[in-house]
């Protein structure tokens, strides 16, 4: 039986998640850019990859393979032959690559896949904002599908989000408003401290919310301070 939880390749990140990135759920992370949502996306894969499994890996802002080979060491070179890597152009290939996944998740043969992740969910979601609603429903089915995979694979979702100043709520929060916020079942804010990062607890089903650890990004990952 496999455990209810994945390794994201840190300890501080899996115990303010209480043990890891939960199976048939979606994690958000959102954070201001250059706040490490890239680098814990990529830490998560390779300790999945690491375990023996394989990654879905959606990227929409330009994959680093130089990071990655950071992160994974002298394995990368092994580790990048079970990285399945799409990477959309616009959002309607985006909402494409989605539904191409569950190809591989159906795979039988060799390691399978046990993690998907999205960096960003919202990146091409901006370009289409000036289509109002129409946008934000295309989002919300492009995550309702994305948590669709996770419960029909029993694999969790690991997504980023990008920023924005709510000015209702007077704070900033993710994109996507509650629909995207409603769908991920455990949200981390980072925050940046000059070169001291923090990850906040703003969601989880089982865990206090403001429970956080502060973080510096290294070349193979992030060391908590």
């Amino acid at each position: 039986m496999k455990p209810d939880r994945v390794g994201t390749g840190n300890g501080a990140l899996d115990d303010l998640l209480g043990g890891g990135l939960e199976r048939r759920t979606v994690t958000q992370v959102y954070g201001e850019p250059a706040s490490g949502k890239s680098t814990f996306c990529l830490m998560a894969a390779v300790a999945s990859l690491r375990a023996g499994n394989s990654v879905v890996y959606i990227d929409t802002e330009g994959f680093s393979v130089e990071r990655f080979t950071q992160i994974a060491g002298e394995s990368a070179g092994a580790y990048a032959d079970r990285l399945y890597l799409f990477e959309p152009l616009d959002f309607a290939q985006q909402g494409a690559m989605i539904a191409d996944a569950e190809g591989l998740l159906k795979k039988r043969a060799g390691a399978p896949v046990d993690l998907i992740v999205m960096d960003s969910a919202t990146a091409l979601y901006r370009t289409e904002l000036d289509l109002g609603r129409e946008a934000l429903r295309k989002l919300s089915h492009h995550m309702i599908k994305l948590l669709g995979l996770a419960k029909k694979y029993d694999i969790p979702v690991l997504i980023t989000n990008q920023i924005f100043m709510d000015v209702e709520r007077d704070r900033i929060s993710g994109l996507g408003g509650t629909a995207l916020e409603h769908l991920s079942k455990a949200i981390i804010r980072l925050e940046k401290r000059d070169s001291v990062r923090r990850a906040v607890l703003r969601k989880h089903r089982s865990r206090p919310e403001g429970l956080s650890f502060d973080f510096v990004i290294t070349g193979d990952g992030i060391r908590k301070v």
